[in-house]
Order: structure tokens, then C-alpha cells, then sequence
């Protein structure tokens, strides 16, 4: 008996020291996010970003992963009407970097790497979650804008290797930025998409974020995980480098200023309405009659995508009381003038309508509970209303 002893005494030092190598000497994969700038393509103007998982240390001939959440397919069947629809479909892939990299070379646009400080069990649980993730059954995921894009996964799948201190460290408010800020900043490069985005978006995107919610755009994420420490208190960014450089127009700090355009131009249209049915009656009446079309299917659109569609983002517009769908029922007007006939005499009712609907979304500002960032269609809208409502009624009383 006594001499089993010192057998079984370095048998459990043996499986002691065996332990700690296990827990501290293997070989785990270097982590990194890899955030690439906005392109020119209208996808692209959010710019991008992926998590890169380097194993090397593990295996010499094995080739660094990106696993990139921001795969889609044009010709997959009903694209189009799923897009329409707001139920888009992303998938997960993992591809080699310096494929990956290759691409936005030939663009111009700037990639950069953040170096992650995991723990060798935080690493590996991540390189674990991505590779059961990309798998063919588990790669497709529901995408949305704000809340479920490439950028957003990829901050929750740190955040879930992180055990919740990613979340937890970003939860405080930021800046005051608001989907629409963001949205309007980034796209306004493209005038049609900065535009669009600004009259589409409803109060959804005129609620303040914090940081966890702005790291949907890839750059705020990349800025946030600079302010990130580890549970030991260290910086969670390790090393910063510059992959390749950015060779396009640099991005906007804030959305553009349109306040004086806009006024400037309801102003505009007014006057020239006021003066144009006076001296020019027809050629007035066709260029309200664009008006009316326009502003009528504006806002059956707008309530086609809260009544019909997913895009939450879009529900509840009060860009409608400014572009009503009332207004086809002033193109028989429009059309009887251009003939030189006088409109129907319910034509001046529905002109006040349509002006006291715009008045109302002017009202609204007031009221501390509605928070849309309007005001630019406001100035734009209102005044052009208010002078065909005036001129109607001097043609039609």
C-alpha cells in the first residue's frame, strides 16, 4: 500500500500539469474585425465590416477566415418582392482574406483591422460559434437595416464570446445620433438616396441610440471597440492597422444641411402658383396637376409600407398628412384647366383639405410627444399647399 503512494502522487501531478497546459498553452486563433469603408455602390454606402480568425499559430498552412455577414443574392427567387416586403435574406459566409481583400482594392475603398485581446477560451468559443454559424442550415439570417445588418452581427457574436461585457460597456447613450442622422449622413453622397431616406423614414428613426444601437454602421462599431476593456481591465483593441488605404471621397460627419433649400424652394413654387394661375392659368395648372400626381403616390406609398409591409422604420410617416393621397382628387381640376374649362366646385374644398392636412403635420411639431425630424418637407410642402389652396379658391368662388 505504501508503495502505490508515490504512483499516485505523480500520476495527479502529471494531471495537473497536463490541466494547466490545456487551459493555458493551447494554441487558440487570433481574432480581429475587419471594417471597410463606404463604397459608391447604393449598398455599399454604410460601408462594411466582418471578423477575421487567423489559426495559423495552430496550423502553418491553414489560410486566415472572414466571415462576412453581409452576403446576399439578387437572383435568389422573389428577391424583389421579399425587398418590397421587408423580409430580405443575408447569409454568413466564410471566405479567405486575401480573396475578400482583393475586391475592395480594386474599389479604392480603405480596409482596416482591429486586433482583439481574447482569452485563448474566448477566442476559440468564437471561432467555434462562427464556424457552426456558417454552416449551410444556420448561414441565413433575417436582415434589417438598424437592427440586424453585417455590422450587428458581428457585434453580437463578440459580445456572445465576451460573455455580455461588449453589451454591457456600450449600453450608456452616445452622442444623440439617430438612425435617420446616420442614414441621411451616409447615403446623402447619393442626392436621390439621401433624399428618399429622409422623407421615408418615420419617428422610428428620430429615437436617440446608444452606442450598442449605432454600431449598425460599421465605423461607430470600429470607434466603439476602441473605448472597450477586457475583464481584466486592459484595452479589448490590441493593434490597429491600416490594411488599405482609402482612395474615395471621404464620408460626411453629419447629414447636409437642405433647411434653406427647402424653404427656399416651397417659397419658390408659391409665388410662381400665385402669379402662374393669374397670367398663366394652363401652364399652371399642368405643373400642379405633377404636383398632385406626385404628392399622391408619395403618400399612397407611404401607407402601402405601414399597412403591407415589414419596414418599421417606415410606419407611421406623418410625411403623409404632407403628401396626402387626397391629392388625385385634384387632378380633374388640374386637367379641366389645362382645357380652359373651370374645375368642379368641390375642387376648392379638396385644396383646403389638402392644406389643412399640411398645416396639421406643421401643428404636430409642437406637441412634445411626436419627434419625426420633418421640418425640412414641412418647408418645402406647406407653402406650395397654402398658395394653390389660395389661388383655388379665387379661381372656383
Amino acid at each position: 500500500m505504501a508503495n502505490r503512494k508515490p504512483a499516485l502522487f505523480l500520476f495527479r501531478l502529471a494531471a495537473i500539469v497536463l490541466l494547466l497546459i490545456s487551459a493555458n498553452g493551447i494554441a487558440a486563433p487570433r481574432i480581429g474585425v475587419v471594417t471597410m469603408q463606404p463604397g459608391l455602390e447604393y449598398w455599399a454606402r454604410f460601408g462594411h465590416d466582418a471578423i477575421l480568425v487567423d489559426d495559423r499559430a495552430d496550423d502553418p498552412s491553414s489560410t486566415p477566415l472572414l466571415y462576412n455577414y453581409g452576403y446576399f443574392d439578387f437572383d435568389q427567387p422573389g428577391f424583389l418582392l421579399h425587398f418590397a416586403q421587408g423580409y430580405m435574406s443575408y447569409q454568413l459566409a466564410a471566405v479567405p482574406f486575401d480573396e475578400d481583400l482583393a475586391g475592395y482594392a480594386q474599389e479604392g475603398r480603405g480596409v482596416s483591422l482591429q486586433w482583439l485581446d481574447m482569452t485563448p477560451a474566448q477566442a476559440t468559443k468564437l471561432q467555434r460559434y462562427l464556424q457552426w454559424n456558417a454552416l449551410p442550415e444556420h448561414a441565413t439570417y433575417r436582415y434589417d437595416y438598424f437592427k440586424q445588418d453585417c455590422s450587428t452581427r458581428v457585434r453580437d457574436a463578440l459580445d456572445r464570446a465576451l460573455d455580455g461585457e461588449l453589451h454591457q460597456q456600450l449600453s450608456a447613450p452616445s452622442q444623440g445620433l439617430t438612425y435617420r442622422f446616420e442614414a441621411v449622413r451616409l447615403g446623402a453622397p447619393s442626392w436621390w438616396m439621401g433624399l428618399s431616406m429622409h422623407f421615408a423614414l418615420g419617428p422610428y428613426a428620430d429615437t436617440p441610440l446608444s452606442l450598442w444601437d449605432e454600431a449598425f454602421v460599421p465605423m461607430r462599431l470600429q470607434a466603439s471597440l476602441r473605448t472597450v476593456h477586457t475583464a481584466a481591465g486592459t484595452p479589448l483593441v490590441l493593434k490597429e492597422i491600416e490594411l488599405l488605404p482609402h482612395r474615395l471621397p471621404p464620408t460626411l460627419s453629419e447629414p447636409p444641411r437642405w433647411r434653406p433649400w427647402f424653404v427656399a424652394f416651397g417659397l419658390l413654387f408659391a409665388m410662381l402658383a400665385l402669379v402662374g394661375v393669374r397670367f398663366a392659368p394652363r401652364t399652371t395648372a399642368a405643373f400642379s396637376g405633377l404636383f398632385w400626381l406626385k404628392c399622391g403616390l408619395l403618400g399612397t406609398g407611404l401607407i402601402a409600407i405601414w399597412a403591407f409591409t415589414e419596414h418599421v422604420a417606415i410606419w407611421g410617416n406623418e410625411n403623409i398628412l404632407l403628401a396626402s393621397p387626397l391629392c388625385f382628387a385634384l387632378l380633374p381640376g388640374a386637367w379641366a384647366t389645362m382645357r380652359g374649362r373651370q374645375p368642379p366646385r368641390w375642387h376648392a374644398l379638396v385644396l383646403k383639405l389638402v392644406a389643412i392636412s399640411a398645416g396639421i403635420a406643421f401643428v404636430l411639431k409642437f406637441f412634445p410627444s411626436r419627434i419625426q425630424d420633418n421640418g425640412d418637407w414641412i418647408a418645402l410642402f406647406l407653402p406650395i399647399h397654402l398658395a394653390l389652396a389660395y389661388a383655388g379658391r379665387r379661381r372656383t368662388g
